[in-house]
């Protein structure tokens, strides 16, 4: 099989693959996108299980670097359910054109540096062969499917499903007894679709997650038209909030208010939805007994909204809101009060087994005729340590992470010249609205590849020096509030045997952003050209 010869190769045709070919075509940038799936769209090919949808409102979850996508392309919904944004991301590929350089089907199996030549090799499972001189990981921060350790999995009779792998073909649970395990993000999701069709639902929770209502509905075509009458505004104004999301966000702290005028405000806020119910006031997530306050409120929703006592405090989780991904659900809670759905908690009393026909917990034997593992992904990391990628004197990157992902910048690695990852470790990545923030690392790299083009500079590669100074303050910036004290996937906790390391950035996307932007004031500082 013949090597195919580029610029660049960019692995994944997600939103950030997809907008880093159209940024390198203007610069004469032979660029190849590589797709382990059939077709764009990264995330959202992938993750189609049932009430699968985004999580930012649809208006802000969208790229603004074309201003006639911006105004021409309609939502239909608040938050856009999943095949609308693979229908998003389609439309885009058709609409620049990408199709014609993204070769689908392909899994890239290892990525080698031969430093001589300055070159990357890289081999696919089915044998394609590619040669670069940069290699760009586009894989997304939650993209490698998360099994969970239990005796016995593969042993089940009927069939499994996992929400990060569902089939391309409609899944019909009609009559069906269902074992969902996992009540994260998918979980919270699929778990009241998968109730309106299944004869019995028995839901096995670890950890209780909190959840705030999306109310979800029909898009407001007055609040499209005013947010299109001011996107940039719109826009410019998200940037400088931590998230990188439009919203009020508000600085007092929660504690100086009077209980009713908490009341009032969490009240409001549950009322609209969505993420912004963390906004409500700037020491949430610095302050314990803050946290509490909100936190306090989310349970006493959980208790007036699910009839069974005990249900609801299994519901209730015990950890701080916010320290774990904060969920958007649609009637998740009160899927509960629906005779035929059971909550079994298996926190203190783990799953024993999977046996042939089912779950075995508690002593009990839970028969079932398909099982959903809701059980997440293996975050920011796995994407990349699942492929072999060899730097410098063979230095191997899974080798180098085993204790933990250190980067600069979350863009690149010491010892891996020419390599960059998109929303690596080490950038704020899944704190923020993913699409602009995807955005952000696009521009910062191809104006890079630009820059060092313009100097006939062949090579590039982050400095141990500057990569551990960042490590160093973006650990740091972690410990900062209480987000740490909370076992989650962002430090890894969900993945067996993965060291517990605090992977996204906490300083916040504006303070990020102008870390970047001196980097690059400074001649590109903590980078080393050849």
């Amino acid at each position: 099989m013949s090597v195919q010869q580029f610029d660049v190769v960019i692995v994944g045709a997600g939103f950030a693959g997809m907008y880093l070919l159209h940024r390198l075509r203007p610069l004469g940038i032979s660029a190849r996108v590589v797709e382990a799936g059939t077709d764009v769209g990264g995330t959202w090919y992938w993750n189609r299980y049932p009430g699968a949808r985004v999580d930012i409102e649809s208006m802000q979850y969208s790229y603004q670097f074309d201003e006639a996508l911006q105004q021409e392309w309609r939502w239909t919904e608040k938050y856009a359910p999943q095949p609308e944004l693979l229908k998003y991301a389609r439309h885009v590929a058709d609409r620049f054109d990408l199709r014609r350089d993204i070769q689908f089907e392909t899994r890239i199996a290892s990525a080698v540096y031969d430093a001589r030549a300055q070159r990357w090799a890289l081999t696919a499972e089915d044998g394609s062969a590619f040669d670069a001189q940069f290699v760009v990981m586009a894989t997304g921060c939650l993209s490698k499917p998360n099994w969970p350790h239990i005796d016995g999995i593969g042993s089940f009779a009927g069939q499994i499903y996992h929400t990060a792998m569902w089939p391309r073909e409609t899944v019909d649970f009609t009559g069906q007894r269902v074992a969902v395990i996992g009540t994260g993000s998918s979980g919270i999701q699929s778990i009241p679709v998968i109730a309106e069709k299944a004869k019995q639902l028995t839901v096995f929770q670890r950890t209780a997650n909190y959840a705030i209502p999306a109310h979800n509905c029909p898009l407001d075509k007055d609040y499209e038209e005013w947010v299109k009458g001011h996107y940039a505004e719109f826009r410019a104004q998200a940037k400088q909030t931590p998230p990188g999301i439009y919203g009020r966000f508000r600085v007092g702290k929660a504690l100086e208010a009077t209980p009713e005028e908490r009341q009032a405000e969490y009240e409001e806020r549950w009322k609209a939805g969505g993420l912004a119910f963390m906004g409500a006031y700037g020491d949430l997530m610095l302050s314990k007994e803050a946290n509490d306050t909100a936190a306090e409120f989310v349970r006493s929703k959980i208790r007036e909204i699910v009839d069974d006592p005990a249900t609801a405090e299994s519901l209730c989780p015990k950890n701080i809101i916010g320290g774990k991904r904060l969920c958007v659900d649609t009637n998740y809670y009160a899927t509960y009060n629906k005779p035929h759905v059971r909550l079994v908690d298996v926190r203190d009393k783990p799953i024993e087994a999977i046996t042939p026909t089912g779950v075995r917990a508690h002593g009990e034997d839970f028969e079932v005729d398909a099982l959903v593992f809701a059980t997440g992904f293996d975050a920011m990391t796995g994407a990349l340590t699942a492929v072999d990628i060899r730097g410098k004197e063979d230095a191997s990157l899974r080798e180098r992470w085993a204790d933990g992902p250190i980067s600069y910048l979350g863009l690149a690695m010491a010892d891996f010249p020419n390599l960059f990852t998109v929303t690596g470790p080490g950038s704020p990545s899944v704190f923020t609205n993913m699409i602009p923030t995807i955005e952000q690392h696009v521009d910062w790299i191809t104006d890079c590849l630009a820059w060092m083009q313009d100097r006939n500079y062949t090579a590039i590669e982050a400095e141990h020096d500057a990569e551990r100074a960042w490590w160093e303050h973006h650990q740091e910036v972690a410990t900062v509030g209480i987000k740490t004290t909370t076992d989650s996937w962002y430090l890894g906790a969900n993945v067996h045997g993965k060291a517990r390391v605090f992977m996204p950035y906490y300083g916040g996307f504006p303070d990020y952003c102008r870390k970047c932007e001196e980097v690059v004031a400074d001649g590109y500082a903590g980078f080393a050209f050849g």
